[in-house]
């Protein structure tokens, strides 16, 4: 039996798309066709910024890694949209924390 040591990592949409634009889009399966559809058209960020912005939101604002990706997924635009990613954890943010990472969002928004 082979025993192979895997890892695993949480991605946002932006990085999913760096990553699958990598393989090129001739060498994806339908599946990944499919995927990688979802992912240009739905990804927020630039890949550097995104991972930048996870990080940040987990280090500098103690959000979960979990939370920290939807939030970069999603970039919410106001500070009523960002408090309904952080509505099922137990911690309460200060109104002006949520400000702050809102407009860090409003920064690194791609332009479409």
């Amino acid at each position: 039996m082979n025993n192979k040591e895997v890892s695993e990592s949480k991605l946002s949409l932006p990085q999913v798309k760096k990553a699958m634009a990598s393989i090129g889009e001739e060498n994806m399966d339908q599946f990944q066709r499919r995927t990688f559809d979802y992912v240009s058209k739905f990804a927020k960020a630039d890949p550097a910024d995104a991972a930048m912005l996870s990080e940040k939101l987990v280090t500098e604002y103690g959000l979960d890694e979990d939370e920290a990706i939807q939030i970069v997924n999603c970039m919410p635009e106001s500070v009523d949209e960002l408090r309904a990613f952080l509505t099922a954890g137990r911690k309460i943010i200060e109104a002006s924390k949520l400000a702050t990472i809102v407009e860090l969002l409003n920064e690194k928004r791609a332009l479409k």
